[in-house]
């Protein structure tokens, strides 16, 4: 009887044949951003990713909650990056993609970088979950949106610069120096004269 309860027990491990593992639970990194004009969404948006964690029976290793003005501004977001590179979070989770990324450009390269690590990632608005194969095939896209923008962005520098050129703008940096080199070499000789006099450093 025990032994039959035993194979039970075995069968009920394998599906089609292969023994089934159990599900490892995930490490999830919070991170929710506000402008310091929009604090009051903060809660909202933690509240929510809890409950988005809680129902994956994910566990929550990490919660950042960053406040900026400027797209520029992701200081905090850095420290959950840091916990990604130490292995000590298994996916990423956000309330929206703009919360995240500075720029296109800026969201796919940090993606790229978390793929490398291992570590997934979710935002909750735009229902991106790069824990499915969709979820990647979609960053993928991304990536090539990502680079047609910094192609752009490129072609307009390259065109505000001949432009300028042809106006007869200079670039690079100010030839300072020569334009005061006068008043440089009056400069030096006073020093010299001062350094050499009877009440000078020279005759310490």
């Amino acid at each position: 009887m025990a032994a039959k309860q035993a194979s039970g027990t075995a069968k009920s491990k394998r599906v089609f044949g292969q023994r089934q593992e159990p599900a490892r639970m995930l490490r999830a990194g919070l991170y929710a951003r506000v402008s310091t004009h929009d604090q009051q969404t903060l809660p909202l948006q933690m509240r929510a990713m809890r409950e988005y964690a809680a129902k994956r029976d994910w566990t929550i290793a990490v919660q950042i909650k960053e406040v900026g003005s400027g797209a520029t501004e992701r200081e905090l977001r850095e420290n959950l990056l840091a916990a990604a590179r130490r292995r000590e979070i298994d996916v990423v989770l956000v309330w929206q993609l703009d919360r995240w990324g500075r720029s296109l450009v800026d969201l796919v390269v940090t993606l790229k970088e978390l793929a490398e690590l291992g570590v997934s990632f979710v935002s909750l608005t735009e229902a991106l979950d790069l824990t499915t194969p969709t979820g990647r095939a979609m960053a993928g896209l991304l990536s090539v949106f990502a680079e047609f923008e910094h192609e752009i962005l490129r072609e307009r520098i390259r065109a505000g610069i001949a432009e300028a050129r042809l106006n007869g703008k200079l670039f690079g940096r100010p030839l300072t120096a020569a334009k005061k080199a006068g008043q440089i070499r009056r400069l030096y000789r006073n020093a010299t004269k001062f350094l050499g006099g009877t009440g000078g450093l020279g005759r310490a």
